[in-house]
Formats: C-alpha cells, structure tokens, sequence
C-alpha cells in the first residue's frame, strides 16, 4: 500500500491537474480539433510552406514543441500532426521532429504517472499493471518494444501504465525512441504526397501492417535464437 501524499505533494498534484486540464480544455475551446484533419492540413498548405521558407527553426521547434504537448497529454490528433511533419517539413526533417516529439511526449507522460498519478493510474488500471509486469518478467525491455512496434495497448496507455512499474526512465525513453520510428516513418512519407492521400486509414495498407508486425516479432525470434545457442554451448 501506497504511503499517504504530503500536502506540498497534493498541492503539486492539484496544481498539476489544473494545468493540463486548462490545456485541454484550451485546445477545444478554441477549436484546435478542427484544424487536425487532412482537409484542413492540404487547405493550409501553402501556408505552412511559406512559413517554414521564413522561418524554418522557429516553425521546427514550434512543431516540436506542439508534438510534445500532445503526446504528453494524450491530446487526440497526433497521426494529423506527423502527416503534417512530412507535408511540411519533408521525410528527413519531418521523421527526426516527429521522432523526439513523440518519445518526448511519452516520457513527459511515464514521469507524471510515476511521480504524481501513480497511485489513481494503478488503481484504474491494475489489471493492465499486472499484464505488463508479467510481460516485463518473461521478455524484459523487448516486451515494451514490441508494444511500441504494434499497439496491442494503445500508446497512452503504456505511457501510464509503464510509469508504475520499476522500469527505468532512459530505457522507457530509448526503446520508445526506436520502437515508435517505423510507424512514424510511415505516416510522415505519406505527408511528402498528400496531394495523393485520401485518409489516413489508406496509409497503412496490408503489407505495411504485415511489415510491423514482423519488426515486432523479430526481436523475440532473435532472443530465442540466442537462447538456443547458449543452451548448445
């Protein structure tokens, strides 16, 4: 059991409550939901383009900056934003911003679970606790790997739940860092021809899922293999 919140801990816990409610609540007050859409990223193109042209780092850490927000509080939207990432900024550029955003994000969000929410976060999602302590148990860091390749426990939820294990924070951070890449590789070449995307259902198409599927059972294939030739010696 848990040992009972200091009241500077509470306080920071409040505050900190207040805080990201008032971003959310600011995103869709002013109707930001809006503008994350395909329709809205082509209308506004030119724009951004003509931006980035006169200010290319001041809109990269701006676009940066915006990733980290969203991942860290799980605003919806982020798939929009990482199309946009390649429309705008091309595959290179686009995957690095969107790469650090996204880990960033993740990591913000495993720090707040661990050190604020742990405490609610175990008590809403024990059984999910449970599932990736045992997970972590049998496969150790390829397990989170794995997760990051194929979602089989959506993004933000790892990024709660992992808070609450004993897993390490720059692990969380690297294996995050290279297992979410693929994906989002993906999503920001489909930004360099969105003149040609229809939705962002279309992105993934059956080889592609076929594809990440395989990158996720790679590393266990690669572990047993290395267990087999200890096992031999």
């Amino acid at each position: 059991m848990a040992p009972p919140l200091s009241h500077r801990a509470w306080i920071v816990r409040a505050l900190t409550l207040l805080g990201v409610a008032g971003l959310i609540g600011g995103f869709f007050v002013m109707g930001f939901q809006h503008d994350l859409t395909l329709d809205s990223l082509r209308a506004h193109e030119h724009d951004l383009l003509a931006l980035r042209d006169q200010h290319p780092v001041t809109l990269a850490a701006g676009y940066l900056l915006l990733y980290v927000v969203m991942a860290a509080l799980s605003i919806p939207g982020a798939l929009v934003v990482t199309v946009a990432g390649g429309a705008v900024f091309g595959l290179l550029e686009g995957a690095v911003l969107a790469s650090f955003g996204s880990s960033l994000g993740a990591t913000l969000a495993f720090l707040a679970s661990r050190f604020l929410f742990r405490g609610p976060v175990r008590q809403r999602f024990q059984s999910r606790v449970d599932q990736v302590n045992h997970g972590l148990d049998r496969d150790g860091w390829i397990y989170l790997l794995s997760l990051r390749l194929v979602p089989a426990i959506p993004f933000f939820l790892v990024n709660l739940v992992f808070g609450v294990t004993a897993f390490p924070v720059l692990r969380f951070y690297t294996v995050s860092q290279i297992g979410m890449f693929p994906a989002t590789l993906v999503y920001v070449n489909a930004g360099t021809q969105i003149e040609h995307l229809k939705s962002l259902s279309g992105i993934l198409s059956p080889w592609m899922i076929g594809s990440l599927l395989l990158l996720a059972v790679l590393p266990f294939a690669a572990r047993a293999v290395t267990r087999h030739l200890i096992a031999r010696r």
